[in-house]
């Protein structure tokens, strides 16, 4: 399993959900939606949601590890 995962915050929704199929579950968590969300980057949708854009990188970067 790779322990260095290659995205970053510029990443729209829907391509890190499309490499990474269990990041759709972090996305959920944090109120992110792949519907009308999904064509914003990482580091806009966390903006539009308030929460902090390293966090949430943060925990798709684990979910995309499969940890």
């Amino acid at each position: 399993m790779p322990t260095d995962i290659a995205l970053d915050e510029r990443w729209t929704v829907n391509d890190t959900i499309a490499r990474y199929p269990a990041t759709i579950a972090v996305f959920n968590r944090f109120g992110i939606d792949s519907c009308c969300g999904g064509v914003a980057s990482i580091e806009e949708a966390a903006r539009r949601e308030g929460i902090d854009a390293a966090t949430l990188l943060e925990a798709v970067r684990r979910a995309a590890r499969g940890a």
